[in-house]
């Protein structure tokens, strides 16, 4: 178990945005018409507004199932959870309700939100096959000991996006149109089972 203390110094983690002030930070920029993040333009602002809607409507519809709610009302240590994200990515709108869904039923598990381009420090410890892809899930405990990192995509959808990459015969736009369709068809249950198998194996090591 590393410890990564020295990622987390107190001004990433005082400014680090609750899951009900990062919504509202979504909000406020879908009503500015911009975005997140360093880069800015028309299709990720028009992919904010799109992911906004996506996520109001799975805080209401999210399902938990009973294996990972058994599981983590298992746990027995406070912890947080950080998840690294930008408001313009299609990813971070469908995995962080869940993601959040699964940690209401234990009270000591803490939520906290970290823009990608502003913590970048952090975003290049957890770089997947050498990118900055979101979202991207970080556990530790009080002392800054992670318990476990998830992200950016549950095998599934990584093994369609790798797919696609080495074999581009669609635009990018139907090809991310791809993705959350089948993010619909799988309802959130890949990344459930593999957020329950991380959990289990955290606290097999306790």
């Amino acid at each position: 178990m590393k410890n990564v203390a020295d990622l987390f110094p107190l001004t990433v983690t005082e400014n680090a945005y609750s899951y009900a002030d990062y919504m509202r930070l979504m909000e406020k920029v879908v009503l500015e018409k911009r975005t997140t993040g360093e880069k800015q333009s028309e299709d990720l602002n028009h992919y904010t507004r799109l992911n906004l809607a996506r996520m109001q409507r799975l805080n209401k519809t999210v399902t938990v199932t009973d294996e990972l709610k058994n599981t983590v009302d298992q746990i027995t240590i406070p912890q947080t959870w950080y998840i690294l994200t930008e408001a313009w990515c299609g990813d971070a709108s469908q995995n962080i309700p869940p993601i959040v869904a699964a940690t209401l039923s234990n009270p000591l598990i803490t939520v906290k939100m970290l823009l990608r381009d502003e913590n970048p420090a952090i975003m290049d410890a957890y770089l997947t096959n050498g990118g900055r892809s979101i979202p991207k899930l970080i556990a530790v405990d009080d002392d800054f000991n992670e318990l476990f990192s998830w992200g950016p995509r549950p095998t599934g959808g990584q093994e369609m996006l790798e797919a696609y990459k080495a074999n581009p015969a669609k635009t990018y736009k139907e090809f991310s149109e791809e993705m959350q369709r089948w993010y619909l068809a799988d309802k959130s249950l890949s990344l459930q089972k593999e957020l329950q198998a991380l959990l289990e194996g955290v606290l097999v090591e306790k």
